[in-house]
């Protein structure tokens, strides 16, 4: 089963949110592991690539859209805007999913790790209860996290 972290933020602006999923992906990068980021939709996606070469001074995760073949691709982290992720991104290239989409996926589970980032928005942090109770009754209890305000 995967280890599925929920990292929630207070803030009601999605720009937090999205800085917080960049530094959990650099994180993630940092620790060695290979990151597939799962937007809602090509505007999400658009906005989260701008982001992750700027939200940082000091920061750099390389990335690229999801490839065609990601084992065969060099970029640890892999951006993807779909309502279902391809046969090729769920065949073990990546250790880690950090989802930024409303809807639950069965696919999801296939990673070793999930990261679900939830800002203080009625509408996101209603899509965030619903996917944690869809992984607690797939048999996986989420751990919560809180984040600090910046």
């Amino acid at each position: 089963m995967p280890q599925i972290d929920f990292h929630t933020l207070g803030e009601h602006s999605r720009t937090p949110r999205m800085k917080a999923a960049c530094q959990l992906t650099e994180q993630a990068f940092l620790a060695g592991e290979r990151v597939l980021v799962w937007l809602q939709d090509a505007a999400a996606l658009s906005a989260f690539d701008d982001l992750l070469w700027t939200f940082g001074d000091r920061a750099f995760v390389p990335h690229e859209p999801l490839a065609a073949d990601p084992a065969a691709c060099e970029a640890p982290v892999q951006l993807f805007a779909g309502a279902q992720l391809p046969a090729t991104a769920l065949g073990g290239s990546f250790s880690t999913l950090l989802t930024l989409r409303d809807e639950a996926s069965v696919a999801a589970l296939s990673f070793r790790r999930i990261i679900e980032v939830i800002d203080g928005e009625a509408a996101c942090r209603a899509a965030g209860r619903t996917r944690f109770r869809y992984y607690r009754e797939q048999g996986v209890t989420p751990t919560h996290h809180q984040l600090a305000e910046a």
